[in-house]
C-alpha cells in the first residue's frame, strides 16, 4: 500500500465515479482501475462495486476512508517537515558578555517576525556568523549596526547618599570605593573617576554584571552601560560628572558573513529599522 494508491482511493470513493477520478488525478481510466485493483489485492477485499454508471462504496471502503485520509496527512506533514529542514539556512549568533537581556530580546523578537527557514543558535562569546555585542570590541575587519545607542553611568545602591546630590562632580567621588576593571579595556576610559577615590578600599571584577552584583552587595560604586543597571531593582543610575561616554550596542559582522542567507536577510531588516 503506498501514497499513489491511497490517494486514487480517496478521490474514487469523494467522487464516486472512476472516470471523473481518474480526469481529476491525471491518469487515463484503465490506470486508475488498475491502480484500485491492486489495492484491493493487497487488502483482500472488494472497495468498489462497479456500476454502468459509477461506482457503489462498500462497508470495507467506509472503514477504510478515514484511515487513509489521515494516512496521507500524516505523510505530507512528514515530508513538509523534512523539506522545511533542508532548506533552512543555519543562523548562529554569538552573544558578548554583558548584553542586556532587553537588548537581546529585541534582537529575538526581529528574528521571530521576521525571518522564516531559518535554524537558530546562540553561542555566549566571540563566535558565530554575526555577532550582538558592543563597538568598542568590534575586530578590525568588522562592520557594525548600531542597535542601542547607550551610555555608561554610575551605578549605586538606591539608598545610598549620592542619590541625595542634585548635581554630582568628581569631588562627590572622592573616598568612594571601587569595583574596577583591571583585566578589562573599558578600565582605562574610567580612569579620570578612579583617580578621584584617592584613599577608597577597591574590589576587581571580570564583567560588568559581576561589578554590579558587588554594588548590590554594599561593595562600593561602579561604572557600568545605563541598560544593564536598569534591569537591576536594588541599583540606580547618574550620570557621570563629565562628558557622556558612549556605549553603542549592536551587531558585529564581516563581509563574508553576508553570504549567508539569513545574515543578510537579517541585516537587512535592521538596516531599516535603525
Amino acid at each position: 500500500m503506498d501514497k499513489r494508491q491511497l490517494r486514487a482511493f480517496i478521490c474514487v470513493f469523494e467522487e464516486r465515479n472512476i472516470t471523473h477520478a481518474a480526469e481529476l488525478l491525471h491518469v487515463t481510466q484503465p490506470a486508475l482501475s488498475s491502480t484500485i485493483k491492486a489495492l484491493e489485492d493487497e487488502l483482500d477485499t472488494q472497495l468498489f462495486i462497479r456500476k454502468p454508471r459509477g461506482v457503489d462504496v462498500t462497508e470495507h471502503a467506509r472503514m477504510l476512508y478515514p484511515h487513509a485520509c489521515r494516512m496521507i496527512n500524516d505523510m505530507d506533514v512528514l515530508a513538509s517537515r523534512f523539506s522545511k529542514r533542508q532548506s533552512q539556512t543555519e543562523l548562529t549568533i554569538g552573544i558578548e558578555q554583558d548584553i542586556p537581556s532587553s537588548c537581546l530580546s529585541y534582537l529575538l523578537a526581529t528574528i521571530q517576525h521576521n525571518l522564516d527557514n531559518v535554524q537558530l543558535t546562540l553561542d555566549p562569546g566571540c563566535t558565530g556568523n554575526i555577532r550582538l555585542g558592543c563597538e568598542s570590541l568590534r575586530c578590525e575587519d568588522e562592520l557594525f549596526i548600531t542597535l542601542f545607542d547607550d551610555t555608561y553611568a554610575l551605578a549605586y545602591p538606591v539608598d545610598h547618599p549620592i542619590s541625595q546630590i542634585d548635581e554630582l562632580t568628581l569631588a562627590h567621588l572622592y573616598n568612594q570605593n571601587w569595583i574596577l576593571y583591571p583585566e578589562s579595556n573599558f578600565h582605562q576610559r574610567f580612569q579620570l573617576f578612579y583617580d578621584s577615590s584617592v584613599g577608597g578600599n577597591n574590589t576587581n571584577a571580570g564583567s560588568f554584571s559581576l561589578a554590579l552584583d558587588l554594588v548590590e552587595a554594599g561593595f562600593g560604586l561602579t561604572i557600568a552601560p545605563s541598560l544593564l543597571i536598569k534591569s537591576r531593582c536594588h541599583l540606580a543610575s547618574r550620570q557621570l560628572p563629565s562628558y557622556p561616554l558612549p556605549h553603542r550596542i549592536g551587531i558585529c559582522y564581516t563581509i563574508q558573513a553576508l553570504e549567508n542567507y539569513g545574515v543578510s536577510q537579517l541585516l537587512s531588516v535592521l538596516n531599516k529599522s535603525v
